[in-house]
């Protein structure tokens, strides 16, 4: 049986190694840029050879300032024979003698034998391209093809306020997204409250004019599964990265749609501040149709008055306690995941305050570790 190899939206792993560069390189300190990640195993092979001839034919794109190349070899005779060369900026090689890193990467089966894969990784060191190699001339032009395409890294420039939140692309698949929006429009949605103190109670509420939503719980077992693997696998870590703060469970498998006829919005908010729901600790808002509305964005009042999106399959997270709203959408629908993420700690405080709801209920948490 083949290892799983790590799929797109998830984090790469850190590793250090002996390269052409350095005895001792850090993979972690690349990270601001992208990179693509060959794993060829050695240059005297059919993927070797041309993978390191397609590196060099494409030279400009590899910059070091928006993109660059580390070729990984397992064959020794690639740095005593001078079988590949290193070229600054922007290709290098790394001496995965031991293969570590290959293991690592999970590009060696169960009987030793190397799969023969290019990863393509993000500014923030995540999976965004898997290229399986194949014969066919169109490897090399597909893959040619999707680095030029990749965003330019934009300049040095003078930062501007911004809210402490994290925008995380890749999140879900398109599929996943597809799958969702057609179970929300296949069960329906319903009117969607908001919790306020009353007397020392949580007490669940209705106002079109605070706000105005549409919620589905997500009921299919397969689908949470889905939802819950790719949080965890995907969002997880990059909140742990962030904010040092690792989740363990999360609260909600709903999808909510903002509906332009209803003139759908939620108005300036926390997520935190009644006694039942104080154990939350971030929000996340992974939008599933980004493009296919107008509207719909996300604000952070206290830092400015900035406009805040995904694309589709995409997260934004923030801490509960930020002040944010959510603007009418103004044409078409805007679908939405939106769990809460928390800690065993915060399990105990929701635990306790559970008798304090009334007029909602609330559902049970799944553990996402």
């Amino acid at each position: 049986m083949e290892n799983r190899l790590i799929n797109v939206g998830e984090p790469a792993p850190w590793f250090s190694s002996r390269s052409t560069s350095s005895n001792r390189y850090h993979i972690d300190t690349v990270a601001g840029r992208y990179i693509v990640l060959a794993f060829y195993g050695s240059a005297i092979t059919n993927f070797g050879g041309k993978i390191n001839s397609f590196a060099h034919s494409i030279c400009d794109l590899f910059d070091d300032d928006n993109l660059c190349f580390f070729g990984i070899s397992n064959d020794s005779d690639d740095e005593s024979q001078n079988k590949v060369t290193e070229r600054i900026p922007g290709i290098r090689y790394f001496w995965d003698f031991d293969k570590k890193v290959s293991n690592l990467y999970k590009v060696i089966n169960p009987d030793g034998v190397l799969q023969e894969i290019v990863y393509v990784l993000d500014p923030m060191l995540r999976v965004i391209g898997l290229f399986k190699f194949s014969a066919e001339e169109e490897y090399f032009s597909k893959l040619h093809i999707f680095l030029k395409q990749l965003p330019k890294i934009k300049p040095a420039h003078l930062a501007i306020p911004q809210a402490p939140v994290l925008v995380i692309p890749y999140v879900f698949e398109p599929a996943l997204c597809k799958a969702l929006i057609a179970y929300y429009d296949k069960e329906g949605g319903e009117d969607s409250g908001f919790m306020r103190e009353v007397d020392g109670k949580t007490v669940g509420m209705l106002d079109y004019n605070h706000k105005r939503r549409r919620d589905c719980n997500i009921e299919d077992k397969a689908l949470k599964t889905a939802c819950m693997n790719r949080i965890h696998d995907r969002l997880i870590p990059a909140i742990e990265r962030a904010f040092q703060f690792k989740a363990t469970r999360m609260e909600r498998y709903i999808i909510g749609c903002y509906d332009a006829n209803e003139q759908a919005h939620f108005r300036a908010h926390r997520d935190n501040t009644t006694p039942s729901t104080a154990y939350r600790k971030f929000a996340v808002s992974l939008f599933l149709n980004t493009g296919e509305y107008e509207g719909g964005f996300l604000k952070f009042p206290e830092f400015g008055s900035a406009h805040y999106i995904a694309p589709a399959g995409g997260a934004i997270v923030f801490s509960c306690s930020l002040l944010h709203e959510a603007t009418r959408v103004t044409n078409g629908k805007r679908y939405m995941f939106l769990p809460f993420l928390y800690d065993d700690a915060a399990a105990i405080i929701r635990q306790d305050t559970a008798s304090l709801i009334v007029g909602l209920s609330r559902e049970s948490a799944t553990e996402t570790n």
